[in-house]
């Protein structure tokens, strides 16, 4: 059976999941082998976050962070190796989807930061890379590429399901019970949150949701915060820091001085919750189970939140990580990329045209042998 690795390096810039899976006879029928996960230094993080805006010498400044990230690419794949005792010459392919700069589809581009050709020398495995384009080519979004993973892997007919993957940003997959898919970008997931709790009390990120819960969520600024056409454009739709930014942030918080700090942790911690949840109500008000992904997953006041909005009104909707069907939250997306490799390997599209919006189905990445 094929070997394949999946890599992924997301919007909250913390740093490198990667999974190692056998292929079964049937594409759905992965089993996870290893799972590695490597952090960036504080250098890498920051020079992938100043490329998130434009600034001196950029050219040169995104080549040298893409070696730096391939570096830690790398890394981990020699890790999942060590831990699994396969060699290069047994795997397939590794899918890496590459630290997104710029994803700005409505100008007919994204920008993942990275170098696949110098991680298939470091490697000496095949490297499958540049799955956005590909569709954005075909006049979709380019994301959500995660849907259609999902559906191999978590749908059941005659269940609607939604998974909802919180990374720096959100995004649902809606797996209907007649196995129709539909998915797209809610908004803001752990961005702010992150953020803010960085600016304010030196941490990377509210472990389990603990700050947030001692404040309280200001509706006004609630409200204000989600005033943002983003929230009420109809699908598909996908975003990221391009428009969920610090400077965005800033300019929403101006009129709310008097708001204490730990009580706008929590008012942003509503408004990804409640972006979520509208968007779980609008398109799958006959949802029955909701999966969590990312590491969204693990802030429980976050979940219990999501849990509380979408229970209202004599609804019964569990709400529950993903590790209930056997995957790990932390793994979804390279386990994602993984299966998209192998997609591409087979000559089998990885897009959902109903859910990017592309003119039709098309084999995504561009392979870089080693």
């Amino acid at each position: 059976m094929p070997y394949y690795i999946g890599l992924m390096s997301g919007t909250s810039l913390d740093g490198v999941d990667g999974v190692l899976i056998e292929m079964g006879t049937h594409e759905a029928e992965m089993k996870q082998l290893a799972a590695s996960y490597v952090p960036f230094t504080s250098d890498v993080r920051a020079s992938l976050f100043a490329l998130q805006f434009s600034g001196f010498d950029e050219i040169h400044r995104v080549a040298q962070a893409a070696n730096q990230l391939v570096l830690v690419y790398a890394e981990c794949v020699l890790h999942l190796l060590k831990n699994t005792g396969l060699y290069p010459g047994q795997i397939t392919a590794i899918g890496v989807h590459g630290q997104t700069v710029r994803h700005r589809p409505e100008f007919g581009y994204t920008v993942q930061i990275n170098n696949p050709a110098l991680l298939a020398e470091l490697t000496e495995i095949d490297v499958i890379a540049d799955f956005r384009s590909r569709d954005i080519a075909a006049g979709g979004q380019g994301a959500p590429l995660v849907p259609a993973f999902h559906r191999s892997v978590f749908g059941k007919l005659n269940e609607t399901r939604v998974v909802v993957n919180i990374g720096g940003i959100s995004n649902i997959s809606i797996l209907r019970s007649d196995g129709a898919t539909r998915g797209f970008d809610t908004g803001p997931g752990n961005v702010f949150m992150d953020g803010w709790i960085m600016q304010h009390k030196s941490q990377k990120y509210d472990n389990n949701g603990d700050w947030a819960r001692h404040g309280h969520i200001n509706e006004s600024l609630l409200a204000h915060l989600k005033d943002e056409p983003f929230f009420q454009k109809l699908p598909p739709k996908s975003t990221g820091r391009d428009l969920f930014h610090a400077e965005w942030l800033v300019g929403k918080l101006n009129l709310f001085s008097q708001v204490s700090p730990v009580d706008v942790q929590a008012t942003l911690c509503a408004l990804t919750a409640q972006t979520i949840t509208d968007a779980i109500n609008a398109y799958a008000s006959d949802v029955s189970h909701v999966y969590i992904c990312g590491g969204g997953a693990n802030n429980s006041t976050l979940t219990d939140l999501i849990h509380s909005l979408l229970n209202g009104a004599g609804k019964s909707v569990s709400v529950e990580s993903t590790e209930v069907l056997g995957v790990s939250p932390n793994h979804v997306e390279a386990l994602a990329f993984a299966w998209l490799a192998y997609r591409h390997t087979e000559r089998l599209a990885g897009n959902l045209p109903e859910v990017t919006g592309a003119a039709g189905d098309r084999i995504l990445g561009a392979l870089y042998p080693h």
